[in-house]
């Protein structure tokens, strides 16, 4: 058989060659892969616009001239070489006048524009995931919000050629349940994080860190159950260290929590769907946060470790810190961020204070003890602790203890407010979080001395605990 298509300067050169041939007896059969009519002269030339025969084939150049022998393939030509043609047929005289040699062209097969989708027609996807097919007038995008599958924003329709194309990213099986996703504690495979991946914007690359971001929610340490069921507007917040950051080109400078990259944008949007559509975590039903925060959406962010004064967030984690130059994400589950001015401290100690002193406001100035938080600092404040030779633990230990006030401020009715501690504990004093509850992350724009604060969820067994996972490949 012979493959060619019309779009093909040596498949025209050919197309007399083949015509000869069939005129002569020979049992050629023309496969022609964009117009049935072509070549001029030949007969019971099979239409492969479809390009099913080509694409089982493994026809990668046109023409391609193929033996085959009870049905299997004894000799390929690739191109017009005279020499080999003759000695193929055994007619020495096949291409008179013709061009001693001539490379083909590309076969349609294997047009980055069509392998995609021809690999999921004829190649058996590979997919184990239900399919829904719509109408022909229906809009995908109105359709899967109408199915309840977004998160209020339009959603990529996971086809499978997109899922295919995601599922490159990753070295693990499609099949490998990866976590048991609440609050149905459903089991959630590979595949299934690709459909959510996709949906959610992601490039293949990302799919790694989307599987460590849920890894670190579904477990028992993050609470993800309770993170859905509290009416807090807490939800999961992630950290990325390690060089993966910079080969995904993630942002961790200017707007690093705001929108405008792809990657910080789209990967904790695609854990935040995994949970809705795969563990049935949705608003208004488990989800019952009585105000909610954008941050709900997916906030992923990597922290800026090249001018960091510290090492890196990940390997600072007491427990399952990684080595620093490893890829790793941290989950913490927090609230809305607020800015932190003090566009006048110099020294380490007063913007210690600053710190603590917003700190002292999250959630409520008298509730201590119950809550973790996460300080972003900005390059320009860090900058204050790097000349002076602080490491994160001397900042933690000075902003703890300027945000301990005494237990006879805290009580329920102190300063007029019902809302403080059970007993007055009196001169006793009390830090705004729990030994190892704050956490400090270095992040942001170069200018500007501001920093962000995070409020956390419940800390400890009775709420969540920050979590932080390896990224595989």
């Amino acid at each position: 058989m012979a493959i060619v298509k019309r779009d093909c300067p040596t498949c025209v050169l050919v197309g007399p060659v083949l015509a000869d041939m069939q005129s002569t007896g020979a049992n050629v059969r023309v496969i022609s892969q964009d117009d049935p009519t072509f070549p001029d002269g030949c007969s019971d030339i099979i239409d492969d616009r479809e390009l099913a025969l080509s694409w089982h084939n493994d026809i990668e150049t046109v023409p391609t001239l193929v033996r085959m022998v009870d049905g299997v393939e004894t000799e390929r030509i690739v191109g017009w070489s005279a020499e080999q043609w003759r000695e193929f047929t055994g007619q020495a005289s096949l291409g008179e006048g013709l061009a001693e040699y001539r490379p083909g062209c590309g076969s349609l097969s294997v047009d980055p524009n069509l392998a995609a989708g021809l690999e999921a027609k004829f190649g058996g996807s590979g997919l184990a995931a239900r399919r829904v097919e719509f109408a022909v007038l229906e809009d995908p995008v109105e359709a899967m919000y109408e199915r309840g599958w977004t998160d209020g924003l339009p959603v990529v329709p996971p086809t499978v050629e997109r899922v295919q194309a995601m599922l490159a990213g990753t070295t693990r099986d499609s099949s490998e349940v990866i976590a048991v996703v609440p609050p149905d504690l459903v089991e959630c495979t590979v595949e299934k994080v690709a459909i959510n991946a996709v949906m959610a914007g992601c490039k293949p690359e990302y799919l790694p860190v989307v599987i460590a971001g849920l890894q670190a929610i579904c477990t028992d340490e993050f609470n993800m159950h309770g993170v859905l069921a509290t009416t807090m507007s807490v939800g999961p917040i992630f950290v990325v260290n390690g060089p993966i950051r910079s080969r995904l080109g993630m942002n961790s400078g200017i707007n690093v929590m705001g929108p405008g990259n792809r990657a910080n944008s789209t990967i904790g949007r695609a854990v935040a769907l995994c949970v809705r559509n795969v563990g049935g975590g949705r608003p208004g039903d488990v989800d019952r946060a009585t105000h909610g925060q954008p941050g709900k959406y997916g906030l992923c962010f990597p922290e800026q470790e090249e001018s960091s004064p510290w090492e890196p967030f990940a390997s600072s984690r007491p427990t399952g810190a990684i080595d620093a130059g490893s890829n790793a994400i941290t989950a913490f589950c927090g609230d809305g961020s607020q800015c932190v001015v003090d566009q006048l401290s110099r020294d380490p100690d007063s913007l210690c204070r600053s710190f603590a002193a917003a700190l002292r406001a999250i959630h409520h100035p008298k509730l201590v003890i119950a809550f973790d938080a996460m300080l972003v600092i900005g390059p320009e404040h860090a900058r204050v602790f790097a000349e002076a030779g602080w490491d994160r633990a001397e900042v933690i230990e000075t902003i703890d203890r300027y945000s301990e006030a005494p237990g006879s401020e805290l009580f329920r009715g102190a300063g007029g407010m019902a809302e403080g501690l059970p007993v007055d504990l009196g001169d006793q004093r009390l830090a705004k979080c729990r030994p190892g509850g704050l956490l400090i992350v270095h992040a942001g724009g170069g200018a500007g001395l501001f920093s962000n604060l995070i409020g956390g969820w419940v800390s400890g067994a009775g709420g969540s605990e920050p979590v932080t996972v390896a990224i595989g490949s």
